[in-house]
């Protein structure tokens, strides 16, 4: 099999981790980018066919949804305390994907 030569990019410090890393385990440094890479390939593949089922039933899902007319947010429920509607709208709001400072997880402010 013919190989095939890729060059990257990185800091000095990244490089000099990666070569005592290497050098640890007994590799020379494209053996063991090669392994590191192959081992996160083959990870992802796994997580990818592990949820395979959830992502197709998300996305039509998400397709359907499409399709609905948009509906304005329903009033808070006049059975509710104020203390419960304020964690009612906490919870739904982690739910969506906001943490108690009303910023996405994952996302700059």
């Amino acid at each position: 099999m013919a190989r095939t030569r890729i060059s990257i990019s990185l800091e000095q410090d990244q490089a000099e981790r990666i070569r005592q890393h290497a050098e640890r385990v007994g590799m020379d440094v494209s053996a063991y980018l090669v392994h590191a890479a192959t081992r996160q390939m083959a990870e992802s593949d796994a997580i990818e066919e592990q949820f395979a089922e959830v992502d197709a039933l998300i996305a039509r899902a998400e397709r359907a949804a499409d399709g609905l007319p948009a509906e304005a947010a329903p009033e808070p429920a006049a059975e509710l305390t104020e203390q419960e509607r304020r964690e009612v709208e906490e919870a739904l709001g982690l739910v969506h994907g906001r943490d108690r400072q009303g910023r996405r997880p994952g996302h700059a402010a």
